[in-house]
């Protein structure tokens, strides 16, 4: 009976550990052609996420990352809505203070048709109002501009052309 109890108190603190919150998600990319990735976020000690990946598929060059507002594949890729904003930013580079929190960037393929990515994310989180779980990421078909260019579309999509590959965040 004792063991029984031991055992019960222990997955129950399993359980409990894991129900106060997050620590690990993950989205499977698939989109045109032989595009396809996987990447991870995990949170740190320090309430910021490390997004970490592969992404195969695109010719050697730099591609718009970004995490979109909804986790709505059933339009493709294009069901997925703008970039994740709560705050009503304008569209920006990662290191901006003021920019979207989808704004994740650029990924960049080598010769190989392979994006390798491992950053850390201050403003992306896995709860609260920054909360990506359920969302969508997209690789895009050009570079993002970081929103510093005259381009009509740079200050809201970093004019970062079509979407090649998405996928929804979900629980590891």
């Amino acid at each position: 009976m004792l063991k029984f109890f031991v055992l019960l108190v222990t997955v129950g603190a399993a359980f409990a550990h894991h129900a106060d919150g997050v620590h690990t998600a993950t989205v499977v990319l698939t989109g045109n052609d032989d595009v396809h990735g996987t990447v991870t976020f995990t949170e740190t000690e320090d309430h910021k996420v490390r997004v970490q990946g592969t992404i195969t598929g695109m010719p050697a060059g730099e591609y718009g990352f970004h995490v979109h507002e909804k986790g709505d594949l059933s339009g493709g890729c294009m069901s997925t809505g703008s970039h994740f904003n709560p705050e009503k930013q304008p569209h920006g580079h990662p290191n901006d203070q003021a920019r979207h929190v989808g704004d994740l960037g650029n990924v960049i393929f080598n010769d190989q048709k392979v994006a390798n990515i491992d950053f850390t994310d201050s403003q992306l989180s896995l709860r609260g109002a920054h909360n990506i779980l359920g969302r969508a990421v997209v690789l895009h078909a050009k570079a993002d501009d970081y929103g510093r260019s005259d381009h009509p579309d740079s200050r809201t999509t970093g004019n970062a052309g079509g979407r090649v590959a998405c996928g929804v965040i979900g629980l590891m």
